[in-house]
């Protein structure tokens, strides 16, 4: 799904009326959400008992169930299959639930829908404090241990081509809950049909509360084995059924599948993570959720590296066109507002010690911009609004002489407490100071050795070193860049302590931490002196008081020689994306695509030739606390066989291969 240069909007909501027994009406479609006699038990009968649920998680061999919707609608089919999933004994399956709605409800019409349902009350709640606006695109939830919940907020037909173009079926049971045939025909499509065929396991069943023929038709073309059984009140009959020998969809011919391995890795039960900052210790907490054993190494100390800051600011980027890079940062800011939301609530993180979601600033004077981003940002006022010189007075609590955005669930983090609180979970063991690894593959597994010495070995291994990545033999093709930044540590006095939320410009200052402001950073490239520089405190120091100019003056007053500073060192590619995925086998994926040197408009049909086992996931540059907890997700969803949190088209933006593709189609390398 490209979106590159269109303008950039949200999602369209819903639009609703409501029916005088206080159902909610699709405007657009005409046709009520739910059974205005009783949608909970209509819900039940139809998608749960259809789909044979909870019997087949009691299946001892369930070790991971995947839910496929079209039309989430008002969540009801979600909350109940939640209710009856933690019914279960312990141990249960992993529940993965994905749902595809073009149009979704605003919060506050979600939050009226579901006051119908007092016995789903306590999980409604827990739904709407994460539920997402309607931004375009893909959104993680992890509601709680064992249950992720992604809703897509894209059309079905658009979201089902995307999710079958990687040819991995992985759903086993779908429920078909759109609008009826006759005011959406769209959704039940040959298209729409087929997708859900080709994404589904075998075996996989369908359940949904039509039984018009034309779509038994579609579903039995399908490969469904299709049977109708009594419906719910007034309706008479619905269908269900079975995956009997489905229909493969096809790649669009566009599109090379050079992104996907030849072969698909089992999923293991041990992973070696080798790198401590932030994306090797999201990543480590993302794979022990899902029940793997983790070992972590770390060179030195842990998050002693680039993430080792006192405080960190969480920021994205907006635009007023889509783009590969704003639509990867904004999904990526909207999972991790969340995930860190979730760590303070756990008491993991400590409110001001570890961090303060307060709120974040960013000036702008870009007015053009800003004007159509103002218009384009109503309804999305939680992830971001257009505030003037004023109303950015009065939020930050000090003077501002420009306009800019408001971005209410940001903050600053402390990085080495997310580390610490990530890593101190089950299921991950850390070996800190191990100097440094190399990686030998020996048979079937990679061991992590320093010195010829085995420190560890498992089947997986997540390289996640930042700059150091290239030091491995595999990775030393990746052209990645080390830019150091340098921040100032500013003792706070009367006029820096009113500041009440995280102000970024050319530089950053967050509210004082224990006294203290983290200020910065420089942004030096080539340059490897570890050491601060009484210059780059300078610098910083001019940068904040243009940007808070009531300071002007006692900020020139300050000796920068006389600060504090502390220097790490930011990895990046050549595109300012993360590098995450698999790593591609060098010389056998070129000779796989080397005709792209001679064509770069072909398209080559098979799949590239990666290293097995072994991934990456580095160059976050200076938005590590953004964009980490999702990639963190991205990865061990590859690994363990689950949906991805992103579309195909921005996990192939993301994916290292993608440089290879790039310089054989720029024919930048000799084959």
């Amino acid at each position: 799904m490209k979106r590159d240069n269109l303008p950039w909007q949200p999602a369209l909501p819903a639009t609703l009326r409501w029916s005088d027994s206080g159902v909610p009406v699709s405007s657009h479609f005409d046709d009520v959400y739910y059974s205005q006699d009783n949608g909970l038990e209509e819900s039940r009968h139809v998608f749960l008992a259809g789909s044979e649920l909870p019997k087949r998680w009691l299946v001892p061999q369930c070790r991971q169930f995947c839910i496929g919707e079209l039309g989430f609608g008002t969540g009801l089919n979600f909350l109940l299959t939640w209710q009856a999933w933690r019914a279960l004994p312990q141990p249960r399956p992993d529940l993965h639930f994905l749902s595809i709605e073009k149009h979704p409800l605003v919060r506050r019409d979600l939050e009226r829908a579901l006051a119908a349902w007092p016995a789903l009350g306590d999980l409604a709640a827990r739904l709407l404090a994460v539920y997402p606006p309607p931004l375009a695109g893909q959104h993680r939830l992890l509601l709680e241990p064992g249950l992720r919940l992604d809703l897509w907020w894209e059309d079905a037909s658009d979201a089902l081509t995307d999710l079958a173009s990687r040819g991995q079926p992985f759903v086993d049971a779908w429920y078909l809950d759109g609008f009826a045939p006759a005011r959406n025909d769209a959704m039940w499509s040959p298209q729409v049909i087929n997708a859900v065929a080709g994404l589904s396991r075998p075996g996989a069943s369908f359940a949904t509360f039509t039984a018009a023929g034309h779509v038994k038709r579609k579903l039995m073309d399908a490969g469904f084995n299709v049977s109708k059984v009594p419906g719910y009140g007034r309706k008479r009959e619905c269908l269900r059924g079975v995956l009997e020998a489905g229909v493969t969809p096809e790649a669009p011919p566009d599109l090379s599948p050079w992104d996907l391995p030849h072969d698909v890795q089992e999923r293991p039960d041990h992973i070696l993570v080798l790198g401590g900052g932030l994306a090797g210790c999201t990543t480590a907490a993302a794979l022990a959720a899902r029940g793997i054993q983790v070992t972590l190494l770390e060179q030195g100390a842990l998050s002693s590296g680039g993430s080792g800051n006192d405080q960190g600011v969480l920021y994205t980027r907006l635009s007023r066109k889509h783009s590969t890079l704003v639509d990867f940062a904004l999904q990526g800011f909207q999972f991790a507002t969340q995930f860190y939301r979730a760590l303070f609530q756990a008491g993991e993180l400590q409110q001001h010690r570890d961090g303060d979601l307060c709120g974040s600033f960013q000036q702008s004077s870009n007015t053009t911009e800003m004007a159509a981003l103002r218009d384009a940002l109503t309804g999305l006022e939680d992830v971001a609004q257009v505030l003037d010189h004023e109303q950015a007075s009065r939020l930050l609590g000090i003077e501002q002489p420009c306009a800019g955005y408001w971005y209410p669930g940001s903050g600053w983090i402390r990085p080495a407490a997310v580390c610490r609180a990530l890593t101190a979970r089950h299921n991950i063991r850390v070996l800190e100071h191990c100097g440094h690894v190399t990686l030998h593959r020996e048979d079937t597994r990679w061991h992590a050795k320093v010195e010829g010495k085995t420190l560890a070995e498992a089947s997986v291994v997540i390289v996640a070193t930042g700059p150091g990545a290239t030091a491995m033999e595999q990775l030393k093709w990746l052209p990645l860049q080390t830019i150091r930044g340098q921040v100032t540590e500013l003792p706070a006095n009367d006029a820096t302590a009113m500041l009440r939320a995280a102000l970024c410009h050319e530089g950053y200052i967050a509210p004082a931490r224990a006294g203290i402001h983290s200020m910065g950073a420089s942004f030096n490239i080539n340059m490897a002196d570890a050491k601060p520089r009484a210059q780059d405190n300078r610098d910083n120091l001019s940068k904040l008081a243009a940007a808070v100019p009531g300071w002007g003056a006692a900020l020139d007053a300050i000796p920068p020689g006389s600060l504090q500073g502390r220097v790490g060192f930011r990895c990046a590619s050549p595109d300012y994306l993360p590098v995450v995925g698999p790593v591609p086998a060098y010389n056998a994926f070129l000779e796989d695509f080397s005709a792209l040197g001679r064509n770069a408009r072909q398209s080559i049909a098979h799949r590239g030739s990666y290293l097995p086992g072994l991934y990456v996931n580095t160059a976050h540059g200076s938005r590590g606390l953004a964009s980490t907890p999702i990639t963190a997700e991205l990865l061990a969803s590859m690994i363990c066989d689950e949906p991805l949190p992103f579309s195909r088209t921005l996990t192939r933006a993301l994916s290292p291969a993608r440089f290879i593709i790039r310089d054989l189609s720029r024919n930048r390398i000799r084959t």
